[in-house]
């Protein structure tokens, strides 16, 4: 008998990457062209890829998208979606991971059925684009409906991007849509960069400061977080103001009230605190702190 361990088959090879590489390719022609429909992109438009695979909403990006850069991680499926459309003008292959990847210099959209692994990284990425328009992405259903307040409880994610870019929750697709079948059914999951942001650009660093403070998880309830900076008095002015109960939690405030919230807490009578708590939140910043 041979001492040597016998080398692996393609197959099971293969097999071992499409796991490591969370794959679970959409097979669903009539999937694809929803998602694509769904997206709102058309032929002016620049639309990122993420994980093509064997191409199944790549082809059908090809019928409505202007130009497409489809990044793919796993170097066998990257080279033959590069042979299939060697010549194509219209669209570039690339053998990378996409949570390493520069932005365009230009608007773009992104559209992808996403690695369930990753989905976390990809919505990150898509949210410090700056020059993104929208994404349209693929994921499992309960991380769709967890950002989207489908749950009606909402993300930190969620509400300290809300006032630029809106999440929505779009069509549900079934688990026999893919193979190999995962053990969840996915649904779509909208990012769209609002064209004219809720607060002002000047704002935001101190409204995302605020929320940092509201889930910091200080006393049981959103309110009982703000007392850790602000008066008893002035918070719940503004808790009233905003619809929000005093020992409400803060997963069930929904990114309205917070808004409201803002406003109330940075009206002219409380600005010189407001400006204490971002001085805070920058020194807690800058030493590292959670």
């Amino acid at each position: 008998m041979s001492r040597h361990r016998s080398l692996p088959r393609a197959r099971d090879t293969r097999v071992s990457t499409r796991k490591r590489l969370s794959q679970n390719f959409l097979t669903d022609a009539g999937a694809a062209r929803l998602i694509v429909r769904s997206s709102g992109i058309d032929a002016d438009d620049l639309v990122l890829e993420i994980g093509p695979g064997d191409g199944m909403l790549t082809r059908h990006l090809l019928t409505t998208a202007g130009r497409v850069h489809a990044y793919e991680k796993d170097a066998h499926y990257a080279d033959r979606l590069r042979r299939r459309y060697a010549g194509n003008a219209r669209i570039s292959l690339y053998n990378k991971d996409f949570r390493a990847v520069h932005e365009p210099g230009e608007p773009f959209a992104v559209v992808a059925n996403v690695p369930f692994a990753v989905t976390t990284d990809v919505v990150r990425w898509c949210l410090a684009a700056r020059r993104l328009t929208s994404a349209t992405l693929l994921t499992q259903l309960e991380f769709a409906r967890k950002h989207s307040g489908d749950y009606g409880r909402w993300t930190k994610l969620t509400v300290t991007h809300w006032p630029t870019v809106a999440m929505e929750l779009g069509a549900r697709i079934g688990r026999g849509s893919f193979h190999p079948v995962p053990r969840v059914d996915t649904a779509i999951l909208h990012l769209r960069r609002r064209p004219n942001p809720l607060l002002p650009t000047s704002a935001l660093p101190d409204y995302r400061r605020l929320v940092e403070l509201g889930f910091s998880g200080i006393g049981g309830s959103l309110a009982n977080s703000l007392r850790h900076e602000f008066p008893a008095r002035t918070v719940r002015a503004a808790c009233t103001t905003a619809g929000v109960a005093p020992t409400e939690p803060v997963g069930l405030i929904d990114p309205d009230r917070w808004l409201v919230l803002y406003r109330s807490l940075r009206t002219p009578a409380n600005s010189h605190r407001y400006r204490n708590v971002s001085d805070t939140f920058m020194y807690q910043t800058r030493k590292g702190a959670p």
